[in-house]
C-alpha cells in the first residue's frame, strides 16, 4: 500500500511537464495535451533518483557490469508480488524489449515466418515484424473494451496452420486486459500440442491495480514453463523507458534459444541496469503509489466519459495507464487522432497501427496528474459532446 508520507509522484505541473525533452512532451505542441506515447508524467521514485545522482557523481558512466543483481531484483519483486520466482541462471539482459523481441522473432519463426498477433495489440509489435522480417497472423481479441479476452480457438486454428509463435502482452496493451490463470493454462496448452512458442511481454505487469491478479506466463504450468519466453523490464512502471535495460527469461525445460545475439553486442546501458535494480529492489512504496492514483484515474476517466461522452466506447483496464477508446459513433474516419488533435487539442494513439480492430479507434495515456487528465476530457467534451 501506499506510504502517507511518501512524496505524491504525479506532484508536477504543467510547466514543469513542457519543460521536459522527452518524445511525449515534445511531440506535441504546448497548446495542446499530449495523451499519446506510454511514458508517464510522475517524478522518480527517490531510490532511483538518488542511484542515478550517485553514480553521475562518482563518474561512474561507463559500460555496464555484472548484471547478476538486477536479475536476483527482479526475481525477489516477482516472488514477492506473483508467488514466482524467475530463474536467475535463465535470466538475460538486452537493452529493450524491441532488441529482445526482434531478435526472438527471427530465431523461432520457423519456416512459415509468421507470428500470431492478439489484435488490438501494441503497435510497436509491427515494428518488431518487420526488423525480424516475419509476417504477423492477426487473431482479433473477442472484445476489446469492457471484457477483452483472447480468442483461443482463433490461436489454435493459426497454429495449426502452421504459425510457431505467439507474441502475447499480458497485461494486454492497449485494452489493459489482464490475462486469467486459465487462459494462459489453456494457451500453454494449445502451445505445446502444437510446438509452439509464446512470446510473453510482461512489461506492464507491476501496473496491475489493486483487486485484479496478474499470472507471469511461465508460472502457470509445466507446458507453460516448455514454451514460454518472459521479455520484461523496469521502464513501465517505473518511467525509465530512457535507460535501456530488459530481462529475458526462460525455464530449463523452456525453448532453445541458442542463436540470440551475443550478449556484448545487446546494447545493455549501465546506468538503466543501476536503476531498474534499485527500482525493483527499492521502489515499491512509489509503485504502489502510482498504480493506485492510476486506477483512480481509469475509474476517474470512465465515469466522466460514460456521462459527458456516451456513445464513446471505453475500455476498463486492470493493469496500467492506457485507455482503448472507440470513436466509430462520432464519424472520425478510420483514424480519428488527426480530428481529435485540430478540434480538441488532445494528442492521442492512432488506433490502426494496433492492427485489426483499431480502425475508428484511439488509445488514450492517463498516467498522468488527475489536473492534466481533467484538462484533456474537458477539451475532448467541448470539441464532440452531443
Amino acid at each position: 500500500m501506499a506510504t502517507s508520507h511518501l512524496p505524491d509522484p504525479f506532484d508536477l505541473t504543467l510547466e514543469q511537464l513542457q519543460r521536459r525533452r522527452s518524445a511525449k512532451w515534445t511531440h506535441a505542441p504546448h497548446a495542446g495535451v499530449p495523451m499519446w506515447v506510454a511514458e508517464m508524467d510522475v517524478r522518480l521514485a527517490e531510490p532511483v533518483a538518488q542511484a542515478l545522482h550517485d553514480a553521475i557523481d562518482a563518474g561512474d558512466t561507463g559500460y555496464p557490469g555484472d548484471h547478476a543483481a538486477f536479475a536476483r531484483a527482479y526475481a525477489d519483486f516477482a516472488e514477492s508480488r506473483w508467488g514466482w520466482r524467475p530463474d536467475i541462471a535463465r535470466t538475460e539482459t538486452f537493452s529493450d524489449l524491441g532488441a529482445s523481441g526482434t531478435a526472438l522473432l527471427r530465431l523461432l519463426a520457423g519456416p512459415s515466418n509468421t507470428v500470431v498477433l492478439t489484435t488490438p495489440v501494441y503497435n510497436a509489435f509491427y515494428l518488431w515484424c518487420a526488423a525480424a522480417e516475419v509476417r504477423p497472423v492477426e487473431v482479433p481479441l473477442r472484445a476489446a473494451t469492457e471484457a477483452a479476452r483472447l480468442d483461443l480457438p482463433g490461436i489454435e486454428a493459426a497454429l495449426e496452420a502452421g504459425t510457431r509463435v505467439v507474441l502475447l502482452s499480458n497485461p494486454h496493451n492497449p485494452t489493459g486486459a489482464v490475462p486469467t490463470r486459465d487462459e494462459l493454462t489453456a494457451l500453454a496448452e494449445i502451445a505445446d500440442r502444437h510446438g509452439a512458442v509464446v512470446i510473453a511481454d510482461e512489461i506492464h505487469a507491476p501496473l496491475t491495480h489493486p483487486g485484479a491478479r496478474f499470472t507471469p506466463y511461465l508460472s502457470v504450468s509445466e507446458a507453460a514453463r516448455r514454451t514460454g519466453v518472459c521479455t520484461t523490464s523496469a521502464s513501465k512502471a517505473f518511467n525509465l523507458a530512457g535507460l535501456k535495460a530488459s530481462l529475458l527469461i526462460t525455464d530449463a525445460a523452456g525453448p532453445e534459444l541458442t542463436g540470440l545475439p551475443d550478449p556484448h553486442g545487446r546494447n545493455v546501458g549501465h546506468l538503466g541496469v543501476l536503476a531498474a535494480e534499485v527500482a525493483f529492489r527499492e521502489g515499491g512504496a512509489w509503485l504502489d503509489a502510482v498504480t493506485h492514483q492510476v486506477a483512480r484515474n481509469a475509474a476517474h476517466a470512465r465515469e466522466r466519459l460514460a456521462a459527458e461522452l456516451p456513445e464513446l466506447g471505453v475500455s476498463d483496464p486492470r493493469a496500467s495507464y492506457l485507455l482503448w477508446l472507440d470513436w466509430r459513433a462520432y464519424d472520425l474516419g478510420d483514424d480519428p487522432t488527426g480530428v481529435i488533435a485540430e478540434r480538441a487539442g488532445v494528442v492521442l494513439s492512432a488506433g490502426p497501427a494496433f492492427g485489426a480492430g483499431g480502425t475508428g479507434h484511439a488509445r488514450m495515456n492517463i498516467g498522468t496528474t488527475p489536473a492534466i487528465l481533467d484538462e484533456a476530457i474537458d477539451r475532448l467534451v467541448a470539441a464532440f459532446g452531443r
